[in-house]
C-alpha cells in the first residue's frame, strides 16, 4: 500500500511544474512575510491606528505582487481548487457591491433604492440643493477606507490557500501564532502585577486591573487569545498522534506520548496554560464562558470522530471530567467571587449593550437591503441614540448587527455566506479525513474559527485590525489544512 502512494505522489509530482529559483524566492517572501504581519499586528495596540493598517494593507499588496510574478504558482489540491470557484464569486460579488454602495447616484435613482439614504442625506448635507448625484453609502469616503482594509485580508486569506501547501508550512504557521499568543499572555501578566502599568511605552490608563497585553481592551485580548489557544492544542494533539492512540494498550500510548518531541509538547502545555490564565486575568466575562467553550468543542470533536464505542467514551468523558476540575481549581484559586460577580445580571446590563442593539435594529430596519455603508456605524449611529452616552460609540458591540447595519442584507449574505462556506465545507471535509496529524492540525483551527464567531456577538473583534487578520489566517489555514495532500 504504501509504495502504491509513493507511486501516485510520484506522478503527481511529475505532473507538476517545479518552482524556479527566482519563484522559489518569491514564495519565501510571500511566506516570511505573511509571518512578519502576523507578528507586527497585535504589538501597535492591535493595530487601531491608521498608519499601522496601512502596513497591514502594503504588505498584503507587496505579497499579492510577488505572487502575481510568480511564472509557477504552487499547486493546491484539485478537490480545494473546485471549492474555491464559489468563494471567488462571493467576494467579487461583494466588492462590485461595495463599489455601489461608494459610486454617485442620481439623486431620483437613489430615493428609489433607499428612501432613508435620500431622506438623511437631504436633512444633514448642507451641500444638498446643489448636488445630482448621491451614493448609497451615507460617508463614501469611510466606505472606501474601509473596503481597502477589507481587500487586504481578502489577498492574505487567498495567500495562505494558495501557498500554504507542506505541512511544514502549516505548524510554522501555527507555532509562531502560539510564541506570539504566550508572549501577549506573559507580558499582560507581568503589566498586571507591576504598580505602574504600561502598554509598551504608553502608560496604560484603561482596564488597569486586567490583563490586555498590548492591546487597549481587555475583551479584544481575550478574542486573540481565544484564536491561540485552540491552535496550542491542536499542536499537541497532531505532534502526540492523539487520534491514533485508540486501539493502543497503555504501554503504547505512553510510549508514544512522550517520544515525539516531549520537551517542545511541554513549553506548549505551559503556554497553553499560561494564556488560559490570562484569558481569566482579562476579567472578560465572554472570554472565560469561551474558554470552558474551547475545551467542549475539542472533546465534542474528539467524540465525533472516534464514534460511540463504549470504551473511547469512557476514555473521553473521565479526561473532561478532569480538565473540568482543574479549570475549576484554577478558577477558584484566582478568585472566583470576582469572575462569577462580572457574570451577574446587574453587571450584564450596566453594559448597555441591549440598549445599543435595539438602537441598531433601527438602522437596519431604515436601511434593510443595502446598508448604511461599509464602516459608516460610527457616522450614523448618533442620529438613532437614545440615550445621551459619555463618549462617541464606534462599534455597534456586535459584529453580525454592525456588518448588517452597514451592508444591509444584500452585503451581508455575500460576506457571511462566504465565511460560512468555508466553516461548512472545512468541517464536512474533517470528518472524512484519516489522518490523524492533519486531522488534529485542521481541528484546532476549526474551534478557533466557531469561538471566534461566538465571541461576535457580544464584542467586536472582527473590527479589531490584528484580530481581524488573526481570524483570517485561521481560517483560511484550516480550509487549506483539511484539504492537504487529500487524493
Amino acid at each position: 500500500m504504501r509504495e502504491i502512494l509513493k507511486a501516485q505522489r510520484a506522478q503527481y509530482e511529475a505532473q507538476v511544474p517545479a518552482l524556479g529559483s527566482k519563484d522559489r524566492i518569491y514564495r519565501k517572501i510571500i511566506e516570511y512575510g505573511l509571518i512578519v504581519l502576523l507578528v507586527f499586528s497585535p504589538l501597535p495596540a492591535a493595530s487601531v491606528e491608521d498608519w499601522s493598517i496601512l502596513i497591514i494593507e502594503l504588505g498584503a499588496a507587496m505579497l499579492t505582487a510577488a505572487y502575481l510574478l510568480m511564472s509557477n504558482t504552487p499547486q493546491v489540491n484539485v478537490k480545494l481548487q473546485r471549492s474555491l470557484g464559489f468563494l471567488r464569486w462571493a467576494f467579487i460579488g461583494l466588492f462590485g457591491y461595495l463599489a455601489l454602495q461608494i459610486i454617485p447616484w442620481p439623486k431620483s435613482i437613489l430615493q428609489l433604492l433607499s428612501p432613508q439614504a435620500y431622506s438623511l442625506q437631504e436633512q444633514f448635507s448642507p451641500r444638498f440643493p446643489q448636488l445630482k448625484f448621491l451614493s448609497l453609502s451615507l460617508a463614501p469616503g469611510q466606505t472606501l477606507r474601509e473596503a481597502l482594509e477589507l481587500l487586504a485580508y481578502v489577498l492574505i486569506g487567498f495567500l495562505v490557500v494558495q501557498t500554504v501547501t507542506h505541512r511544514r508550512q502549516i505548524k510554522q504557521i501555527m507555532t509562531v501564532l502560539v510564541i506570539m499568543g504566550a508572549f501577549e499572555a506573559f507580558y499582560g501578566l507581568f503589566e498586571l502585577y507591576r504598580k505602574n502599568p504600561h502598554v509598551f511605552f504608553y502608560k496604560k490608563v484603561y482596564n488597569v486591573g486586567s490583563a490586555s497585553g498590548t492591546f487597549v481592551n481587555r475583551n479584544h485580548f481575550s478574542g486573540y487569545l481565544e484564536l491561540v489557544i485552540p491552535l496550542a492544542v491542536c499542536l499537541i494533539i497532531s505532534r502526540i498522534d492523539m487520534f491514533s492512540l485508540a486501539n493502543k494498550n497503555w504501554s503504547e500510548k505512553i510510549a508514544q506520548l512522550t517520544a515525539r518531541g516531549f520537551t517542545t509538547n511541554i513549553l506548549t502545555l505551559v503556554g497553553l496554560v499560561v494564556m488560559a490564565l490570562a484569558v481569566i486575568l482579562s476579567n472578560s466575562r465572554s472570554g472565560v464562558f469561551l474558554l470552558l467553550m474551547t475545551f467542549i468543542l475539542f472533546f465534542e470533536m474528539t467524540v465525533y470522530h472516534f464514534g460511540k464505542t463504549k470504551y473511547r467514551q469512557v476514555w473521553i468523558k473521565k479526561f473532561l471530567k478532569v480538565t473540568f476540575i482543574i479549570i475549576a481549581l484554577a478558577a477558584f484559586y484566582i478568585g472566583v467571587e470576582a469572575t462569577v460577580g462580572r457574570f451577574s445580571v446587574d453587571n450584564l446590563l450596566q453594559g448597555g449593550r441591549p440598549q445599543y442593539w435595539g438602537n441598531v435594529l433601527t438602522i437596519v430596519k431604515d436601511f434593510p437591503l443595502f446598508g448604511t455603508g461599509l464602516g459608516t456605524f460610527a457616522s450614523v449611529y448618533p442620529v438613532y441614540q437614545t440615550v445621551a452616552l459619555e463618549g462617541q460609540l464606534t462599534h455597534a458591540h456586535n459584529d453580525y448587527l454592525e456588518y448588517l447595519s452597514e451592508l444591509g442584507l444584500v452585503g451581508f449574505i455575500l460576506l457571511l455566506g462566504a465565511i460560512a462556506f468555508i466553516v461548512l465545507d472545512s468541517f464536512s471535509t474533517w470528518s472524512e479525513r484519516r489522518n490523524p496529524e492533519i486531522k488534529g492540525l485542521a481541528m484546532g483551527g476549526l474551534i478557533a474559527v466557531v469561538i471566534m464567531l461566538i465571541h461576535s456577538i457580544t464584542d467586536f473583534n472582527l473590527h479589531i485590525p490584528a484580530n481581524k487578520l488573526l481570524f483570517t489566517v485561521v481560517l483560511s489555514l484550516s480550509y487549506a489544512t483539511v484539504y492537504h495532500r487529500k487524493s
